[in-house]
C-alpha cells in the first residue's frame, strides 16, 4: 500500500491503471445509496473503525487520492485503518495489466476496455455487507433493494451528523444476531431472507462464517463450496461474494440479470444470451471473470449520463 500519512490529511498513492472519476460514476448510480454520499468531486463516507466512527472527505488531486478528516482528526493507527480500508475499496491492490491486455483483444470488452480505462471494482471490504446486500437483492429489483438496505441500515447502523447531513455505517453482524426475525419481517423483508440474514449473523458471531476462514482456503470452488453450505448462499450469492469482498478475479456470477442485460446490449441482440452463450462469450475471460462482470455492469450506466 503507497500512501503518506500528512496528519491533518492523507494521500493514498494508487496505481496508474486508475480512474477516480469514473470509481465516483459507479457509486453515484443510485440516489437511494445511504452509505455514501457524493458532493461534486469528493465522496464522503463513515468509516468504523473499533469502537469510532470517521468521517472521511475522499477526493483526487495530483494523481493520488486526498483523504481529508472534516469532523475530527482520528489517531495516527486510526488514519492508517482508514487508508487500508480505502485501498480496499478501490480494489488497489489489484495490477490489471492482465485484464486491459485480454480485454483489448476481446470483441465484447474491447470497447469496455477503452472507454471505462481505469474503472476497479468498488469492493465491500466487511464480508458481512457483502452477504446481506447480496441476499437482499436476491430475485427482486435494484430500486427495492436500496429502500430495503436503507431501511436496515436506519434501523440498526450507526450514524454522524455533519453539516446537516447525516453518514451511515453498516450494521455490525453482532447486533443482528440478537434481533428477532420478525423485526426484519416489519421492514418488508421476506421471512426467508429475515432468517438468512440473522442466521449469517449468527453463524458470524460463533465464528463459523470470517473473512478470514474464508480467503484461508484459497481455491475458488473450495470458497464457494464453504459460502453455500449456509442457507440464503446459493451459487450467484457466493459468486457475487467472492468477487466484490475476497477479490477473486475469476469469480462469475453468470446467472446475474444485470450481466445478461448489458451483453444483450452490447452485442445488439432481441433477446438476453442463454447461459451457454455466456460461457461461449466468456471463453477469453479466464481469470478476469470479475473484472469483465463489474465492466459489463458500468455500461449499464451510459444512459444516464
Amino acid at each position: 500500500m503507497n500512501w503518506i500519512d500528512h496528519e491533518s490529511y492523507m494521500e493514498i498513492y494508487p496505481p496508474k491503471e486508475f480512474n477516480f472519476e469514473e470509481c465516483l460514476i459507479f457509486l453515484g448510480r443510485s440516489n437511494q445509496e445511504i452509505l455514501h454520499q457524493i458532493n461534486e468531486e469528493n465522496v464522503y463516507k463513515l468509516i468504523k473503525v473499533k469502537e469510532s466512527l470517521i468521517l472521511c472527505k475522499i477526493g483526487y488531486v495530483n494523481n493520488s487520492i486526498k483523504v481529508d478528516f472534516p469532523i475530527s482528526l482520528p489517531s495516527v493507527h486510526y488514519r492508517a485503518k482508514v487508508a487500508e480500508y480505502i485501498w480496499e475499496w478501490f480494489d488497489l491492490d489489484q495490477d490489471l495489466e492482465g485484464f486491459y491486455q485480454m480485454g483489448g483483444q476481446d470483441k465484447v470488452l474491447r470497447t469496455l476496455v477503452q472507454k471505462y480505462d481505469g474503472l476497479r471494482i468498488i469492493c465491500i471490504p466487511d464480508i458481512f455487507e457483502a452477504l446481506v446486500w447480496a441476499i437482499i437483492g436476491q430475485q427482486i429489483n435494484l430500486p427495492f433493494a436500496y429502500t430495503l438496505k436503507k431501511r436496515f441500515v436506519e434501523q440498526y447502523g450507526e450514524c454522524l451528523t455533519f453539516e446537516g447531513k447525516t453518514f451511515w455505517v453498516f450494521p455490525s453482524f453482532e447486533k443482528i444476531a440478537s434481533i428477532p426475525v420478525d423485526d426484519l419481517r416489519k421492514l418488508q423483508f421476506t421471512g426467508r431472507k429475515a432468517e438468512y440474514i440473522v442466521d449469517i449473523a449468527k453463524a458470524m458471531t460463533n465464528g463459523e462464517l470470517t473473512k478470514e476462514l474464508l480467503l484461508e482456503k484459497k481455491e475458488h470452488q473450495q470458497i464457494q463450496k464453504y459460502l453455500m453450505i449456509f442457507r440464503g448462499i446459493g451459487a450467484w450469492t457466493a459468486e457475487y461474494v467472492m468477487m466484490k469482498c475476497l477479490h477473486i478475479t475469476s469469480s462469475f456470477p453468470i446467472t446475474d440479470v444485470g450481466l445478461h442485460n448489458a451483453l444483450k446490449n452490447i452485442l445488439g441482440l432481441e433477446r438476453k444470451p442463454t447461459i451457454e452463450e455466456i460461457n461461449e462469450l466468456a471463453a477469453d475471460w479466464k481469470g478476469w471473470q470479475s473484472y469483465a462482470t463489474f465492466y459489463l455492469w458500468r455500461s449499464l450506466y451510459d444512459k444516464k449520463i
